[in-house]
């Protein structure tokens, strides 16, 4: 049976870093401070933003949240963002995804000042990331590498394989695999007998959408399994319409083959927000010319 790995407990551990970096920061007359926009009344997008925003003030940073109506125009979401890119308060920007449809995702992550990018999601940092410099890093495949280098160890040499090709997960980790000397492959809907790539992965990561895709017949004994997958499916035996969290692996099957695996919930996940707070602290060091965060950053 699988190790467990605890992305709930080692995301605790990242936050414990973060406080004691936020502190030292503060000793030099710098509070890190996060400004997150919120555009509609998504419920899901409003408890995310609501634990971002107690979990930043839990660590010692300044937390600003600006919640728009759903019909705000382009213009006027621009102006804020230009706004927040001047202010001296404010080390990270992050606009909640999805925005309603007359509002341009791509055009929002280009408006927010690369240096202030927490989510990674700038074309330069994206380009930063691609050609070996640093940038910020996406926080999702952020915390993947935290719990892979806690996991492993060293990475150099181990075949990966990254099921998924998204600009917000599947290119990046595969840039930071590929930046730890792993051999990289990213696999997707094309990729032609996808389940033999797959089981040639002393890593696999799964990051497509689609619930329980990757079952026992995929891995390789002992390897290590990432699933980023979150996913709603039907529950009856919660009772009638009650619906339950899976991930894109099927957990029970791939647990009896690999050598460790997260799990759905409390995997990946909460590595996200504590990525995002460690981001933060990242840009605030980098634009005060202060020594960055040990442990924190890619």
């Amino acid at each position: 049976m699988a190790d467990r790995i605890d992305g709930k407990a080692f995301a605790a551990t990242v936050r414990k870093k973060v406080a004691e970096n936020v502190a030292r920061l503060k000793e030099a007359g710098v509070t890190p401070g996060l400004a997150v926009i919120l555009v509609g009344e998504d419920p899901a997008s409003e408890v995310y933003v609501r634990n971002k925003g107690k979990q930043t003030l839990e660590v010692g940073m300044n937390s600003f949240e600006h919640k728009l109506a759903a019909d705000t125009p382009r213009e006027e979401l621009l102006a804020l963002i230009e706004k927040l890119n001047k202010d001296p308060a404010v080390h990270g920007i992050l606009c909640q995804f999805p925005v309603p449809d007359h509002l341009d995702e791509a055009e929002i992550i280009a408006a927010i000042a690369p240096e202030k990018d927490v989510d990674g999601l700038h074309v330069l940092n994206a380009g930063l990331l691609a050609t070996g410099q640093k940038g910020l890093v996406s926080c999702t495949p952020l915390g993947c590498l935290m719990l892979l280098r806690d996991r492993l160890g060293n990475l150099s040499g181990l075949n990966a394989v990254v099921v998924g090709r998204s600009n917000l997960v599947g290119k990046p980790l595969a840039q930071l695999l590929l930046r730890d000397s792993c051999t990289v492959t990213i696999a997707h809907s094309r990729t032609r007998d996808i389940e033999t790539v797959c089981k040639r992965a002393d890593i696999l990561v799964a990051a497509v959408g689609r619930a329980q895709m990757i079952d026992a017949s995929w891995v390789k004994p002992g390897a290590t399994v990432i699933d980023v997958g979150i996913n709603r499916i039907a529950a009856p035996e919660r009772g009638e319409g009650r619906m339950r969290l899976v991930g894109d692996v099927d957990y029970d099957s791939v647990a009896e083959v690999a050598g460790a695996i997260t799990p759905v919930p409390g995997g990946v996940g909460p590595m996200t927000i504590a990525c995002l707070l460690a981001n933060t602290v990242t840009a605030a060091c980098r634009v005060n010319g202060l020594e960055e965060p040990e442990g924190l950053t890619a």
